[in-house]
């Protein structure tokens, strides 16, 4: 199944993946590339349509490659779900020494309606993050 969401700024789209998820993101930069890959991931499995945020969890990430702070926040997203039961419903991520800051603006999953099978885990198979002359991209997969 295919969904494509784009803005201004960045988009983001499902592709097609034998048993698993993977999506792909845009940005005009490497923030507005990670936020729009973690509202791709969400989307994938719920319906976000007027969803308000409830809460905000502000975390920390550590890596010293984009591809790994990619890897890292989504883990936080699948965190976040199987701990908590909540998703982001909005990001804002800014750089720090040696990583980034993420604002992530909750709510509970079981709120809104399901439209796909929940993420598992991030994979590392084909994993991509870099710049080029149209912005920043993306793509992960992740299990479900």
């Amino acid at each position: 199944m295919r969904r494509e969401s784009s803005g201004p700024r960045g988009g983001h789209r499902g592709v097609p993946h034998t048993a698993d998820l993977r999506v792909e993101a845009w940005g005009e930069t490497r923030e507005e590339c990670l936020a729009q890959a973690v509202r791709g991931v969400c989307e994938s499995f719920l319906d976000l349509t007027g969803a308000a945020a409830a809460r905000s969890r502000d975390v920390v990430l550590r890596a010293e490659r984009d591809e790994d702070l990619l890897v890292a926040l989504l883990e936080e997203v699948v965190y976040r779900l199987d701990t908590e039961g909540e998703v982001p419903v909005g990001v804002e991520l800014t750089p720090v020494a040696g990583g980034l800051r993420a604002e992530l603006r909750m709510t509970d999953a079981g709120s809104l309606p399901v439209t796909g099978a929940a993420p598992k885990a991030v994979t590392l198979h084909e994993l991509y993050f870099g710049r080029g002359p149209q912005g920043w991209t993306c793509s992960v997969t992740l299990d479900v």
